[in-house]
């Protein structure tokens, strides 16, 4: 099962956890520092929760499709570049707090779009280095061309 993926950068993490939990009646899958997500079966959404700044509105922080194997994110990848768009790939990348294969595009107004596979919970470790997941709001590739660095945000 494929699922759409929305990520927000949230100013309060515990507020908006209870939040969600209350608009989709389900508890959270997954909970850790500074990051929580929501694996919501209807609709079928990943909703992904990233702390946030105080003070700061609530934002997108990136948007994707969860798929169930690494096949799939080749085949996307391909069918990606067929259709002449830039990408970049991430194999084998530990993003919060899971191991993934990815490929990334961006949209025309610069909204950063991953197509991903979940292979593995990697609790103790939140990113690897070099990798553009979880890139701040300052790292973050504001051009809309898909660079090494043009990922965007926490996935999984």
């Amino acid at each position: 099962m494929s699922r759409v993926q929305l990520a927000l950068r949230v100013p309060d993490l515990a507020a908006s956890i209870a939040f969600y939990t209350k608009l989709f009646g389900t508890e959270p899958a997954k909970l850790r520092d500074g990051y929580a997500n929501f694996a919501i079966t209807e609709p079928p959404l990943k909703l992904v929760l990233i702390e946030g700044q105080d003070g700061e509105d609530t934002r997108m922080d990136h948007l994707g499709v969860e798929v169930d194997t690494t096949e799939a994110v080749t085949a996307a990848t391909q069918r990606l570049k067929d259709a002449e768009l830039d990408t970049v790939e991430e194999n084998d990348t530990t993003c919060c707090y899971a191991l993934q294969d990815k490929v990334w595009v961006h949209g025309p107004g610069r909204e950063p779009w991953e197509v991903y596979v979940v292979k593995a919970d990697a609790d103790s470790l939140a990113k690897q280095a070099g990798s553009a997941c979880c890139a701040t709001a300052d790292a973050k590739d504001t051009s809309t061309k898909a660079s090494s660095t043009a990922a965007s945000g926490c996935c999984s």
